[in-house]
């Protein structure tokens, strides 16, 4: 979990006058940026400028390199891109992610060797029992479908993950709103058509230009290292317990598919940082305190950046209905599901007919009494 750690302010600064060069200050009666020299005014910024960032290419590259490798069997589904591992035995089956027929033709990669992992918690049917109740709490779902989950495979599947680890310096420029009361004069039209002139307390903000710098630290956090799976799923079966992770251990893979990561650590990194964002710019608004805050622009250096190659356990599923594939994802440590579902619009009509008839009865009541 991102945790700030400490900030501190460095000397204010004003925008200069893009008129005469000198440094623009808030005028509380324009509610503008005013030069006191020239007496340029300008709105008040309300748009971040770009974020800046620290080259951490070069830091991830070394990284990497000093990184364990191993050899890994693995077959590729056309369809979806999955690269998951096979039993050397089997020359057809069908891929856990798609439902698409493979042809295991092997191949062998050199894949970065997993750190950590978390080994399978819920048995294959614990999960289906959990996916199961998932699909009776979905509304307007087929028929067919209910009567397919009684059937269903789920395959166990390690899926890649990094972690990641940061400090963070953030040079920030920005705005501090104050607010205070005013009153103000408006006029409205009394009940005999006439003008009549009233007051009004308001509340309204002066705006100071700020600048500063903070400081953060980022730990664990979780990027997926697969295209294979909708981002949005993988997402919502957090939280995982990361600190019960093991140490990789191959005999832990025993009965599971593995899947390869097709997301580098640099994009997995991308990732992570835009995980960051948010916290920052938590970290920013307090920093610059007041009622309201407005930041106008960041810089950001990542500092003493670590991170872990992790295997995570998901049971999967998925199956094709009325030409689209469907997943359904468990998470094996904690039973949550996720997934597609289609709809049954037949189911859907005549619900919109039912609630249209009750409609119709209740109006129907009502206008004979």
């Amino acid at each position: 979990m991102p945790e700030e750690i400490q900030h501190e302010e460095i000397n204010k600064k004003h925008y200069p006058c893009p008129s005469c060069g000198g440094g623009m200050e808030f005028d509380p009666e324009s509610e503008m940026l005013k030069c006191p020299h020239c007496s340029h005014t300008e709105e008040v910024p309300d748009e971040e400028a770009a974020v800046v960032e620290s080259d951490y290419h070069s830091t991830l590259m070394s990284l990497e390199e000093t990184e364990e490798t191993e050899e890994r069997v693995i077959v590729t589904c056309d369809n979806c891109g999955a690269e998951v591992t096979f039993d050397e035995n089997i020359t057809t089956d069908e891929c856990p992610y798609c439902a698409s027929s493979i042809s295991a033709q092997h191949r062998s990669t050199r894949v970065l060797k997993p750190k950590y992992l978390l080994p399978f918690a819920l048995t294959e049917q614990e999960a289906a029992e959990n996916f199961r109740k998932w699909l009776a709490g979905r509304w307007f779902l087929p028929g067919k479908v209910k009567e397919r989950a009684k059937m269903m495979k789920m395959d166990g599947i390690y899926s890649p993950f990094w972690t990641y680890d940061s400090n963070t310096t953030t040079e920030y420029t920005g705005m501090r709103g104050e607010h205070y009361l005013a009153t103000e004069t408006y006029t409205v039209t009394n009940s005999e058509g006439k003008s009549e002139t009233k007051t009004r307390t308001v509340t309204k903000t002066r705006w100071y230009p700020t600048a500063g710098i903070v400081y953060n630290s980022f730990d664990d956090i979780l990027s997926v290292g697969s295209k294979s799976l909708p981002r949005r799923y993988t997402e919502e079966l957090e939280p995982w317990d990361l600190e019960s992770l093991v140490p990789y251990d191959p005999s832990f893979l025993h009965g599971f598919r593995v899947e390869s990561y097709s997301i580098g650590i640099e994009d997995g990194f991308s990732d992570a940082k835009g995980q960051m964002q948010e916290p920052i710019r938590h970290t920013i608004k307090r920093d610059i305190g007041g009622d309201e805050q407005r930041i106008m622009s960041t810089s950001i250096d990542y500092n003493d950046i670590t991170f872990k190659h992790i295997l995570l356990p998901i049971w999967i599923s998925a199956f094709r209905f009325d030409k689209k594939v469907y997943r359904f994802l468990v998470n094996a440590r904690t039973g949550e599901v996720q997934g597609e579902r289609p709809w049954s619009w037949i189911k859907i009509t005549l619900f919109v007919l039912v609630i249209i008839a009750i409609i119709a009865t209740i109006v129907f009541f009502v206008s004979r009494k």
